[in-house]
């Protein structure tokens, strides 16, 4: 199959989980989410996909923007979600609720009240059957009327003392009440007097004390101290960065308040598990530094993320990364060491870029026959939708073999809009003309079809791109009016063109000096892309560089120049 450059546009709003993560070998989605855009027919998808020429490209159709991290280019219901977000996190940090430990249960104190209770009640049951039975045996041979009117007055002398006294403490009285039912003067306690007792006890328990409610009705008032929590390195409610941490919860859960605070509550609990703080100053070694790697930025200034798949091809590296769980945890742990060391480098302050874009090199991955990397993987990225939300600008895939370009077509019913207008899918012949859109040629990778590498040219250098018409002739001049020594690179991404250098002086009479013969740069001489030469120049004339491009496509020619005065 010939390839192609495919940019997938009709794709997501609100996302969650969120999608825009380091990106996998094999393209999956954690939840089905339905669709927003229009989803291609079979038709469309066969076009994609069916043997065609390199030309052939679906042309990117509503490329996704970039949402604003200012306060001033939110909606009113954004700004409103915004400052109820920053609310309950406020409330959350005055309440500890972040790091706090619920404290553990205490039984002891129950237990010791239920023995009391079961105690009281058991003796005052018995209680009331002795009295019950006394009553029943007064009632047989009736008392003396001497005696009834001796009872009488002995209960009016025990009203009159309890008038005089100060009502005993509630155990005092759970005390009184069960020795007085049991021995009385005439032994002839009435149930009804020990259940007017009982009551009066519950009453006299019940009823606090005017000293009690005097030292508990203005307790000393405690100064709220916030707890301080960060994530990514920025403190929660510090500063206005706090807008552009929050916006990306609020962004992934759809604005939707008690989902994103729900979300970065696990969120932080997860770094608070995980130790990534400590995970930081861990060393774990160099082994997988050619897998993923930062370098340079785009266009709009966005970090870049190249994740190299094919490196795991070399069997003794796959072996050492996934062989077993704990290798597996290790490399987990590595590739979020990874990304937390490059988001501390983004600028969070509002309108500054706190995402990044990821370029996944797909040559030579090990596909999905490869269970150990699937699962590594795989668990990743469920990490990254779960505690990473809002980081990706772009995903670009490149040396995109075909089988996954099927497979992503078939999921992409299952992606929202904006996720999908993130991703951009290129061929072998179209990778470097592809990131080419995105990334100067100064700043991408010479083996990704740029001119960034160690040499004399720098990064501020910058790197004049003009496209070559199929079956024609390309000049490029370098005027010189001065003595000194001129430096220059070229490179032709896909080569297969003639090409030669000369310089022609301006005065009469002087010949043309040929610095490089023409001579046809094969597209196998991809070992050395680019081209470097340097040229001592000792009277005005100019630098001219020729491009013969004797096929039916056409090419892209890069090439800068640097002078030094002798």
């Amino acid at each position: 199959m010939t390839d192609q450059e495919v940019v997938i546009t009709d794709v997501p709003l609100a996302e969650k989980p969120n999608k825009d993560l380091p990106p996998l070998p094999e393209p999956a989605a954690k939840e089905p989410l339905k669709a927003e855009g229009e989803v291609p027919d079979a038709a469309a998808e066969a076009e994609v996909l069916k043997p065609a020429g390199d030309e052939k490209v679906v042309a990117d159709a509503d490329s996704f923007k970039e949402e604003s991290t200012k306060l001033a280019d939110l909606s009113d219901s954004e700004k409103k979600a915004l400052e109820e977000f920053k609310q309950l996190i406020q409330e959350a940090l005055n309440k500890h609720e972040f790091t706090a430990q619920p404290p553990p249960p205490s039984s002891l104190p129950a237990k010791v009240e239920e023995s009391s209770s079961e105690a009281v009640v058991e003796k005052t049951d018995e209680t009331v059957d002795d009295a019950q039975k006394r009553s029943d045996e007064e009632q047989e041979p009736p008392k003396a009327e001497a005696k009834i009117a001796g009872a009488n007055e002995g209960e009016a002398e025990k009203e009159e003392k309890s008038k005089e006294k100060p009502p005993p403490a509630a155990e005092e009285v759970v005390v009184a009440v069960q020795t007085e039912s049991l021995v009385d003067e005439d032994g002839a306690k009435t149930v009804e007097a020990i259940e007017e007792t009982i009551v009066a006890v519950a009453a006299s328990a019940a009823a606090p004390s005017e000293e009690a409610v005097d030292t508990t009705a203005n307790p000393p008032p405690t100064a709220v101290v916030p707890e301080e929590v960060s994530i990514w390195g920025i403190p929660l409610m510090a500063d206005e960065r706090t807008d552009v941490v929050l916006l990306k919860f609020l962004r992934a859960r759809d604005f939707k308040v008690k989902e994103s605070f729900a979300m970065i509550k696990n969120t932080i609990q997860w770094r608070k598990d995980f130790k990534i703080d400590e995970l930081l100053e861990e060393d774990l070694g160099s082994d997988l530094e050619k897998v993923a790697f930062m370098h340079g930025s785009d266009k709009e200034g966005h970090p870049v993320c190249y994740n190299v798949y094919g490196e795991f091809q070399n069997r003794e590296l796959y072996q050492k990364t996934f062989s077993d769980e704990e290798k597996r945890e290790k490399f987990l742990r590595w590739r979020i060491q990874f990304l937390e060391k490059g988001i501390r480098k983004m600028d969070f302050n509002p309108g500054g870029i706190s995402t990044m874009v990821h370029v996944n090199d797909l040559k030579n991955s090990p596909g999905l026959g490869k269970w150990e990397l699937r699962q590594a993987t795989k668990h990743a990225l469920q990490i990254f939708q779960d505690n990473y939300p809002e980081f990706v600008a772009k995903q670009v895939f490149i040396n995109v073999p075909w089988w996954y370009l099927a497979v992503n077509r078939m999921m992409s019913p299952f992606l929202t809009h904006r996720t999908k207008s993130k991703f951009v899918f290129a061929g072998p012949s179209k990778s470097a003309e592809t990131l080419l859109r995105y990334i100067t040629a100064q700043e991408l990778p010479v083996k990704y079809g740029g001119m960034s590498k160690d040499g004399e040219f720098e990064t501020c250098d910058s790197v004049t791109e003009i496209t070559v018409k199929p079956s024609a002739k390309h000049t490029v001049e370098y005027p010189v009016t001065q003595a000194c020594t001129v430096t220059w690179e070229v490179r032709v991404v896909g080569w297969d063109v003639s090409y030669g250098a000369e310089y022609i002086p301006s005065g009469e009479g002087s010949y043309t000096v040929i610095i490089d013969k023409a001579r046809k740069v094969a597209s196998s001489s991809q070992d050395h892309p680019v081209l470097t030469n340097t040229f001592k120049i000792s009277e005005a004339g100019k630098v001219v560089l020729s491009i013969d491009n004797p096929t039916n496509k056409k090419k892209k020619l890069l090439y800068r120049f640097k002078t030094k005065s002798l």
